[in-house]
């Protein structure tokens, strides 16, 4: 069974290197450039099962976007990703970049699924 993740990174460079490297992980993959286009896909696909978002994007930030996916969505996995942004919110993160490695790894800790 393949899983779908939600993808979202305000950087389309970023973004099409994360969907490449989940797709060769394996992942069914939906990409969003921000965090409401995020909420619509969440609202329009019940398959995906967990979200990886930027920290730092304009508008909504992946702070917020975390929030309200959880509010909508409490069964969500999350993970986010910062090239300088500090953790925060008990979410685990990944500092960019990023080996291919590296994020199967803390997607392996973080949904269980190897």
């Amino acid at each position: 069974m393949r899983l779908t993740v939600l993808v979202v990174d305000d950087d389309p460079a970023v973004l099409d290197v994360v969907v490449g490297m989940l797709e060769d992980l394996g992942w069914e993959v939906v990409s969003a450039h921000n965090g409401q286009d995020a909420l619509e896909r969440l609202g329009q696909n019940r398959e995906i099962s967990v979200l990886i978002t930027d920290i730092n994007m304009p508008g909504m930030d992946g702070h917020e976007l975390a929030e309200l996916a959880k509010r909508v969505r409490p069964e969500l996995k999350m993970l986010q990703l910062s090239g300088r942004e500090p953790r925060r919110g008990g979410l685990p993160m990944i500092r960019k970049p990023f080996s291919f490695e590296e994020l199967a790894e803390i997607l392996e800790r973080t949904t269980g699924i190897h």
